[in-house]
């Protein structure tokens, strides 16, 4: 079972592959909550972007899975794979000339930078990560090469989060429905849609980096992902 998407399968991942400099890996583990802890607090677990693109399809959510049960049965052996994984992705990428980028938590939000997961981007100097993450603890306490952005939840119980990622200075996302604001937080913001790799340029205070809310199910906001989506219609609640 290969561990890392390196063909751009991803959709979140391919947008970032349009740069003909760059290239982009990602890890997909179905989240729960080991590994996304925030997922109810910032009321996001049953709207979860598993469900995005093709992760509504039965091969892909085994094959999540399957990852995710492979790393609680052998974390050792799990470890050792991403690692083999990310040097044949390393070399690869030297050979062609672009520059390596890994996501490893595509839809989970693990501790990679821990003792406890390996340490993974300590070993890969030479490698650039990024995740976004919504634990605001894990901020500016990880590798030079492993960049995190905040993911905004405008839940109450999430609120104690969102004010520690404000005095973080990192990037922060928030998700927007149903047009990107000029303007929130106090920040300036970003079409954040287009690029993850360009995202990492813009930090909070200065910046927010807007995605806009896409409902797979049709139009307008489906009430499962009420909770977690900045609602913009009244555009001066945004600024």
């Amino acid at each position: 079972m290969k561990l890392l998407d390196t063909t751009g399968g991803n959709t979140k991942l391919r947008k970032n592959n349009r740069d003909i400099k760059v290239r982009v890996a990602g890890l997909s583990l179905i989240p729960d909550n080991r590994v996304c802890p925030m997922r109810h607090i910032a009321g996001c677990a049953d709207s979860c972007l598993r469900f995005s693109g093709r992760g509504h399809m039965n091969s892909v959510v085994n094959g999540r899975q399957s990852k995710l049960d492979y790393l609680y049965t052998d974390r050792l052996g799990f470890i050792v794979q991403l690692k083999r994984e990310i040097a044949n992705f390393e070399r690869l990428c030297s050979k062609a000339g672009v520059i390596p980028y890994i996501r490893l938590n595509v839809i989970s939000d693990v501790r990679w930078e821990s003792s406890a997961y390996g340490q993974i981007p300590q070993a890969f100097p030479n490698v650039n990560f990024y995740d976004y993450t919504k634990v605001s603890n894990r901020l500016n306490k990880t590798p030079d090469n492993y960049k995190l952005m905040f993911s905004y939840s405008p839940a109450v119980k999430f609120q104690d989060q969102v004010r520690l990622a404000m005095s973080a200075n990192v990037p922060m996302s928030a998700v927007f429905y149903p047009a990107i604001p000029d303007t929130f937080l106090g920040a300036k913001v970003i079409n954040g849609d287009n690029s993850d790799i360009e995202n990492l340029k813009y930090r909070y205070p200065n910046y927010i980096i807007g995605l806009k809310y896409k409902n797979a199910n049709g139009r307008g906001i489906d009430p499962v992902d009420e909770a977690f989506i900045v609602k913009t219609i009244n555009l001066s609640e945004a600024a």
